[in-house]
C-alpha cells in the first residue's frame, strides 16, 4: 500500500499541461484547492470532477496510476465518511440502538469523501505533472516578492519541494523495512490494538534512522556542488510564461465563476 502514493511524484509527458509554467500550476492547484471547500452541493462537485477529469485527459496521465494513490487514504476517507454519517444531526433515516443515520449526516459524508478525493488527485496532479526542479523555480518566483521582508523565498521553496519529492522515497524505506520485518518474524496483523501500535515500534525506529542517513546524504551532496543557498545562484533553464498559461489563466476565471455561480444557484433550488 505504501508504493501507492502517488504525491510526489512525476509522471513524464509531453503535453500541454506538462509545458505549462510551473507558477501557473502552483496558482491553479492552489486555486481549485480553495474552490472546493466553496462548493456546497451536488452540481459543485459534478462541476469540479469535472474540469479535473478535463486536467487529467489534457494532461494523458494515466488514470489507473492517478486512483492508484487513494489506495494508501482510503481508510482516512472510509473513517470520514462514517463519522460523519453518525453524527451530524437531522431528519432520521434509520436508527438502531445508538447509532443513527440522518439526511444531512449521508449528504454531508457523500460531500466530504468526494472532497477528500478530489483534493487527493487534484493535489497529484500539480507534483505528476511538474519536475521537482521546476516546483522549486515556481515556487521561489512567487514568494520573491516577500523576499523585501526578509522571508527566505529561495530556502522555504526548497525546503517544500524536497519534502514533496522525498514522499515517493520515504514510502519505498518503509515497505524495504516492512518487508525485512516480516522476514525476521515480526507480526503486524494479530493482537489487539495496543500491540500493534508497539509492532509498528521496530518500523518507525529504522525508518527515522534511514530519514537521517537520507537527509546527511543529500547535505552532503548539495555541499559537494557547492551550494550555499540561493543568493547568486543562477538557473540553467530559466521558466518564462507562455501562450498556454494565460489561456489556462482565462479558463481558471471562468471555472471560478461557475463556482461560485452553482454555489448560490444551488441554494435557489
Amino acid at each position: 500500500m505504501v508504493r501507492d502514493i502517488t504525491l510526489g511524484q512525476y509522471y513524464p509527458g509531453k503535453s500541454a499541461v506538462h509545458r505549462l509554467d510551473s507558477r501557473t500550476k502552483i496558482i491553479g492547484a492552489l486555486a481549485y484547492i480553495v474552490e472546493l471547500f466553496v462548493v456546497n452541493n451536488f452540481w459543485g462537485f459534478l462541476i469540479a470532477a469535472a474540469a479535473l477529469f478535463a486536467v487529467i485527459a489534457v494532461s494523458k496521465v494515466p488514470l489507473k496510476f492517478i486512483f492508484k494513490g487513494l489506495t494508501a487514504v482510503f481508510l482516512i476517507i472510509a473513517f470520514t465518511f462514517i463519522i460523519n454519517v453518525f453524527l451530524v444531526d437531522g431528519r432520521v433515516l434509520w436508527h438502531w440502538w445508538i447509532f443513527t443515520i440522518t439526511y444531512e449526516g449521508l449528504q454531508r459524508a457523500f460531500f466530504m469523501a468526494v472532497r477528500l478525493v478530489l483534493l487527493i488527485i487534484g493535489s497529484s496532479m500539480l507534483t505528476l505533472t511538474t519536475k521537482p526542479i521546476e516546483l522549486t523555480d515556481g515556487l521561489e518566483k512567487l514568494l520573491k516578492p516577500f523576499s523585501k521582508i526578509g522571508v527566505p523565498s529561495h530556502e522555504i521553496a526548497l525546503m517544500m519541494t524536497i519534502a514533496l519529492r522525498f514522499i515517493p522515497t520515504l514510502m519505498e524505506e518503509t515497505d524495504k523495512i516492512i518487508k525485512a520485518q516480516e522476514a525476521r518474524g515480526t507480526d503486524f496483523e494479530s493482537g489487539n490494538l495496543i500491540q500493534r501500535a508497539k509492532s509498528l515500534i521496530p518500523i518507525l525506529i529504522p525508518l527515522f534512522i534511514s530519514s537521517f542517513r537520507i537527509a546527511q546524504e543529500l547535505a552532503l551532496a548539495m555541499e559537494a556542488r557547492c551550494y550555499h543557498g540561493g543568493e547568486g545562484r543562477t538557473r540553467m533553464n530559466e521558466i518564462h510564461f507562455h501562450r498556454g498559461d494565460a489561456w489556462a489563466g482565462v479558463l481558471m476565471v471562468l471555472f471560478l465563476a461557475v463556482i461560485i455561480a452553482s454555489r448560490y444557484l444551488g441554494a435557489l433550488f
